[in-house]
């Protein structure tokens, strides 16, 4: 196990700048709203740091650091003159750039949107604005959010793949360039990379955040997710987007959960824990199964193994039928008038995509369903089920993103997960632990999280 963050040339010497970029979302925010630390000066500080450290990390597709400091100034000016301030007030925020911004280009990781300006903004980065957040920039995202690699190389070291989609915003926060970073997961897109990074990764419930006017992949899969240094962080962000939208046909009007409340609450009793090995426990390396196992044994007596159902056996096939099938659809114009220009990986998903019969798409939508029935009656014993976030740790190369193949069931189900950076793997890179809770009970997962990150450290 590993109770801190890992130095590497990208990662160490993250309290410079006065130890602006090394603060917690929480803390700045605190000292923006005291008058402490200026907006202007921790976004400097962040652009800095990014000076420093981009050409090796590579997690931007977009930054104009004028623009961000102009912004910046805004947000100063506007604490001095006692306007009502955001809980997320001067604070620095990265997007991975498949969201679409009014003031930013959003070229979705493909040259066949290459020079696209959006004239509105996706929600959830309008509530991010609306929050006083500073959108610092757009980060790199694999090819339409696929699995074609960006440019953004792992924080740790960057012979090593930083995961996908989301790789831009983990590696972000991983190098301390920016605090807080929003991406997707229609796979393993959050949590893969920040397991890889060694960062909180959060993919909430299904239909908790709005996905209006980001690129659509899957409607029954793709999720909004959020990556930060600290639990904390990871609920501060995360309850700035769970609002109703009605562009959103997947939200549902809904008090706000109250994630920054909950989540510093102890657990009133000791949490339970199902350490689930799933059915592809064996693509997991040894050091994974090691690391788990010996987290698990750290926990003690409040964890039990839990076998899933048969069932979810079939879960791995029935996610790829939804997904490629969807990925035809949604992609449909870009593979008729740019097929070439498409990655060979992703032309093939479209083309697989194209031979799902509606039965077989229909068939797989319905399980999905039926499994996450099926996990109710293990969470009415279990607050979560602990599971292996990645296979194991980064791979070696480019060339890839890595298997996300830990994480499909969950995203099929639509319930919430967060991957905690608390193991490392054989080579000492980092390794992430998931937590997975009930659909809807996003709050209690955080809290849980909190509590055994706070076990393992102490």
């Amino acid at each position: 196990m590993r109770a801190g963050s890992q130095d590497s040339p990208a990662t160490k010497d993250a309290h410079g700048a006065a130890g602006l970029v090394g603060m917690s979302a929480v803390e700045a925010a605190a000292a923006i709203q005291s008058g402490d630390v200026g907006a202007e000066e921790l976004v400097q500080a962040c652009l800095d740091r990014i000076a420093e450290l981009e050409d090796i990390v590579q997690a931007w597709a977009h930054l104009d650091a004028e623009y961000a400091l102009t912004q910046a100034r805004n947000a100063d000016e506007a604490r001095r003159a006692g306007v009502a301030l955001g809980p997320l007030h001067g604070v620095p925020v990265g997007i991975k750039d498949i969201f679409d911004t009014q003031d930013m280009p959003t070229e979705d990781g493909t040259v066949l949107h290459a020079g696209r300006r959006p004239q509105f903004d996706a929600t959830a980065v309008a509530l991010l604005r609306q929050a006083g957040a500073v959108i610092l920039g757009k980060t790199v995202t694999t090819e339409l959010a696929v699995y074609a690699p960006g440019k953004t190389t792992n924080p740790h070291d960057p012979t090593r793949t930083a995961g996908g989609s989301s790789s831009g915003s983990a590696a972000a926060v991983a190098a301390h360039m920016v605090p807080l970073t929003i991406g997707t997961q229609t796979n393993g897109s959050v949590i893969r990379p920040a397991s890889y990074c060694g960062v909180y990764g959060f993919k909430p419930s299904h239909g908790l955040i709005s996905r209006h006017r980001v690129l659509q992949q899957s409607r029954p899969l793709d999720t909004v997710g959020v990556f930060a240094n600290s639990i904390e962080d990871v609920a501060l962000i995360a309850e700035q987007l769970m609002r109703f939208d009605e562009h959103d046909p997947d939200t549902r009007p809904h008090a706000a959960p109250k994630l920054t409340e909950t989540v510093v609450e102890e657990p009133p009793v000791a949490p339970q824990v199902a350490l689930v090995k799933t059915p592809v426990w064996e693509q997991a390396d040894d050091s994974t199964q090691a690391a788990i196992a010996e987290l698990a044994k750290f926990v003690g007596e409040d964890v039990e193994e839990v076998v899933l159902p048969d069932a979810f056996e079939q879960a791995v096939g029935w996610h790829q039928t939804i997904m490629e099938a969807d990925l035809a659809r949604s992609f449909e114009r870009e593979y008729a008038t740019g097929k070439q220009r498409l990655s060979s990986i992703l032309r093939e998903m479209i083309e697989r995509g194209q031979t799902v019969t509606a039965v077989a798409y229909n068939n797989a939508v319905g399980q999905a369903r039926e499994l996450n029935a099926m996990l109710t009656s293990i969470f009415q014993k279990f607050d979560v089920i602990l599971t292996p976030a990645t296979t194991g740790e980064a791979p070696s190369g480019l060339g890839s993103t890595g298997s996300p193949i830990f994480c499909t069931v969950w995203t099929l189900c639509g319930v919430p997960a967060v991957t905690v950076p608390l193991l490392e793997g054989a080579d000492s890179m980092p390794l992430g632990a998931q937590l997975v809770g009930a659909k809807g009970d996003d709050a209690r997962l955080l809290r849980t999280a909190r509590w055994l990150v706070r076990a393992v450290q102490d």
